[in-house]
């Protein structure tokens, strides 16, 4: 616990000092004397290839390239070769614990660049993409539904609701008065509209016994308690195509497609 704390305290006391760095040390300009900010800049402590490896980062998150971030930059480096000299000169760097953790953040960067170059060389194949979303369009099927209900605890409370409503009443009046749904009951049970696949079975069931504009002349049962269900609408499945899901497509399977890798790795390892 005490290791832990102690490293949070450390992560927002570099975050803190890497923010204010600049606000703390850049001078200001000296118009009297036709000087610039960078004129007063002291000596340089870290490469020029780590410099621009790290505007190249900030601009590439959308960060222009300016003087300011510059020189934001050129002090958080600074200021990063001043602990690690004093870090060094202190020998921290010998402690048993610091080792593994470096050896640990060393690991997962190599990790992290294997995988992205592995990805890019070996993409998801287009034929499993399409596969998923064959998957996708099967799940939601061809109808969506624009639905409200009421969740009452009893059947006897649910055959009470569906009297009031053969009766004339207000089916957003009972919601409000009665579902014990938190997130409908206010919209006068309104659900908007869901594919099937979006309910628990016996909702979703019971949706294609119910005529558009009508709700069920029976109460259903699920996990939750009893509904009565009102369909208000009905309309074909609106997907997205192919080409304009591939990219979210891309993100749902590399998870499996990296874990075969892994298998195939550890495999080969006889792990």
């Amino acid at each position: 616990m005490r290791k832990s704390i102690i490293g949070v305290i450390a992560s927002v006391l570099l975050a803190a000092l890497f923010s204010v760095s600049v606000l703390a040390q850049v001078p200001a300009a000296d118009k009297t004397a036709g000087g610039t900010a960078t004129a007063a800049q002291g000596k340089e402590l870290y490469s020029k290839e780590l410099f621009d490896y790290l505007l190249k980062q900030r601009t590439a998150q959308g960060a222009p390239d300016s003087p300011e971030i510059r020189e934001s930059i050129r002090e958080e480096l600074n200021t990063r070769e001043v602990l690690i000299k004093a870090a060094k000169a202190a020998k921290t760097e010998n402690k048993e614990n610091v080792k593994l953790e470096m050896d640990l953040s060393s690991q997962m960067v190599l990790i992290r660049a294997y995988l992205a170059d592995w990805l890019e060389k070996n993409p998801v194949p287009e034929d499993l993409l399409k596969k998923e979303y064959e998957a996708i369009k099967e799940q939601l099927g061809d109808k969506e539904y624009d639905v409200s209900h009421i969740l009452v605890d009893t059947e006897d409370e649910a055959k009470t609701v569906i009297k009031e409503l053969q009766g004339g009443k207000s089916f957003a009046e009972i919601a409000k008065e009665k579902s014990k749904d938190p997130g409908s009951k206010e919209k006068g049970g309104v659900l908007g509209w869901n594919a099937p696949s979006s309910f628990v079975k016996p909702f979703a069931d019971a949706l294609s016994t119910i005529e558009k504009g009508k709700f069920s002349a029976v109460p259903v049962q699920s996990q939750y308690g009893w509904h009565v269900i009102k369909i208000e609408d009905i309309r074909s499945t609106q997907l997205p195509s192919y080409e304009e899901l591939k990219p979210q497509l891309q993100q749902r399977a590399q998870a499996a497609w990296l874990e075969q890798h892994f298998k195939e790795l550890r495999d080969k390892a006889g792990v």
